[in-house]
């Protein structure tokens, strides 16, 4: 040692006397081993935040590695997100808090599921590359399904999706992405963030509406001010990356796109049934999925016989839809990663709009279907065209301004919806109406509050009163009082009453006669150049009966009397 460290000193302190190159190789060497090292060091900086180190090398992240080659941001790196995009000392300082992760994957000391708890805020992330002050405009959504019948009977479900954002001060800040151009926070009772019991909204000026889960029995004043979580990106789109699908959407989306042939019967329910069921090891999942083409062999042998090949590609796809979602050493399958995108499959949206939170007024965070995308229309194969109904900003009745009214709705039903919306089959799922859509009766929403018991108690005394029977009675002289104020009130009162749609209300006397922001709307004596009766006589909201409308005619060319 003491020898070597001698000629490491001559080395680098040369005897004098000695040659131009004894002196100029240390300093040669030195450039040399900062090189080596420098590069060695960026190289190993840059594996080790590589999407191949953190989902391969790393033993316990293949699902994360998986599902994240299978995803939108498959081209983003792991540290882009879990580190954040920043200059190389901050991205330093972060990881090195996480050293301990180290020593949980080297000792197997990690609790499975593994879940990030850790998460940089999305401002860090998320908005790197997407800006939520950017205003989005509505979106066409089409959601392919198949039943669980032999010819795997198809419908398509169409919705427009009201992405918005933007800033309120360029006249935006509406639809989804409102939640993260203002402030909200929430208060999570789990882990997982999907029993919210408490909402607060704020206002431009700072102050605050609360809203509690009725049903929960959380008590606002209770709340810990240091357990609230403002909403961001990653409230709603917790799985855009690493999302494990449900069977049912993975088999959809399987069919739609050919992968699994929709013609091969039953086969939509054959896989989504051996999906569904808990193996106890990839191996035994494997089998039962290979024991399908034995089943069509058996139960569908004339099509099996010519049509073999479909079946066996549809089988290999089945377990590959398997090998994405289910990952039996890390304990990870659809279950245990719940998407809030939605409201079927996991609470998403309906942690808040459920109808069951509600402010001191007994007001809901709105639990509507056309607050974020219109209402669903469902559409089968022999249907050639697909009406979507797209609220335009007219008339609304006062009823549907509560917002309570999705949860009173169906004890508010009446002879006034059909005003606006076609009711045949009202509460039904025949697609025949407006009032008959599948997607809304036909589907079970588990985690929305229709009818919880609490609300139900609350909500009572909110049920609209039912309007007053359409008196079409005739007498000698109509008059508003005997029978004409009635009929406005049956007939136009829910767009032309409090509400007052185009400054007219129609339910008093004083009010009728006064007219609306055009000007009068009778002319006593003149029922010809009336314009209540001109626009009656064409194509309004709602229209008169032919025999309502004459008895309209009567009451005014009688000089419209009160009594």
């Amino acid at each position: 040692m003491k020898k070597i460290m001698e000629r490491l000193g001559k080395f680098f302190v040369p005897e004098p006397g000695s040659s131009r190159w004894t002196y100029i190789m240390p300093y040669l060497v030195l450039v040399i081993v900062f090189i080596v090292l420098f590069a060695g060091g960026t190289y190993g900086w840059e594996r080790t935040n590589s999407t191949e180190f953190c989902g391969t090398t790393c033993h316990t992240m293949p699902p994360q590695g998986v599902t994240h080659a299978n995803s939108p941001h498959a081209n983003v790196t792991c540290e882009e997100c879990h580190i954040g995009r920043a200059s190389f000392t901050d991205q330093f300082m972060r990881k090195s808090q996480a050293l301990h992760e180290v020593y949980y994957t080297v000792f197997s000391l990690y609790e499975y599921p593994i879940r990030a708890k850790a998460l940089r805020p999305a401002r860090d992330t998320c908005e790197k590359c997407h800006l939520p002050e950017t205003f989005t405009s509505d979106s066409l959504r089409t959601i392919k399904h198949f039943a669980n019948d032999e010819p795997n009977t198809v419908s398509n479900l169409y919705l427009i999706l009201k992405t918005g954002g933007g800033d309120k001060r360029e006249g935006l800040g509406f639809g989804i992405h409102w939640h993260i151009t203002n402030k909200v926070q929430y208060y999570a009772a789990d882990e997982l963030n999907q029993i919210i019991p408490y909402v607060r909204v704020y206002n431009d000026d700072g102050s605050y509406t609360e809203y509690t889960d009725v049903e929960s029995g959380f008590d606002p004043a209770s709340v810990d001010e240091g357990k609230l979580k403002q909403m961001d990106c990653t409230t709603c789109h917790n799985r855009v990356t690493h999302n494990f699908e449900n069977p049912a959407d993975s088999v959809d989306d399987a069919m739609s796109r050919g992968v699994i042939d929709p013609s091969i019967p039953s086969i939509r329910q054959q896989a989504v049934s051996v999906l569904t069921e808990k193996y106890a090891t990839r191996d035994d999942a494997v089998k039962v999925i290979a024991a399908l083409e034995e089943s069509y062999k058996s139960n569908f042998s004339d099509y099996y016989s010519q049509n073999g090949e479909k079946i066996q590609n549809a089988i290999t796809e089945i377990q590959a839809i398997y090998d994405r979602t289910v990952f039996h050493d890390q304990e990870v399958d659809w279950t245990t990663h719940p998407n809030n995108l939605g409201h079927i499959n996991s609470p998403g949206c309906f942690r808040c709009h459920d109808g069951k939170h509600l402010n001191e007024d007994n007001e809901a965070v709105r639990l509507e279907c056309n607050l974020c995308h219109s209402i669903p229309v469902v559409t089968g194969a022999r249907d050639l065209v697909t009406k979507i109904e797209i609220n335009s900003g007219g008339i609304e009745p006062d009823s549907h301004l509560n917002p309570n009214w999705i949860s009173l709705h169906n004890t508010s039903m009446d002879q006034t919806c059909a005003q606006c919306h076609t009711t045949e089959g009202a509460g039904g799922t025949s697609n025949t109406s407006f009032c008959s859509n599948s997607a809304c009766h036909g589907s079970v929403f588990t985690f929305a509050g229709f009818d919880a018991p609490a609300l139900r108690e609350i909500l009572k005394d909110q049920i609209p009163t039912p309007p007053p029977a359409q008196a079409v009675t005739s007498s000698a002289v109509p008059s508003y009082d005997a029978n004409i104020g009635a009929l406005f009130t049956a007939k136009c009162g829910a767009c032309h009453g409090a509400a007052a749609a185009g400054g007219l209300n129609v339910t008093t006397y004083a009010d009728l006669m006064k007219g609306g922001k055009d000007g009068a709307v009778i002319v006593p004596n003149d029922s010809a150049n009336s314009l209540l009766v001109k626009i009656q006589s064409a194509k309004h909201y709602f229209n008169f009966s032919a025999e309502e409308l004459d008895l309209v005619k009567q009451w005014i060319d009688a000089g419209a009397p009160e009594k």
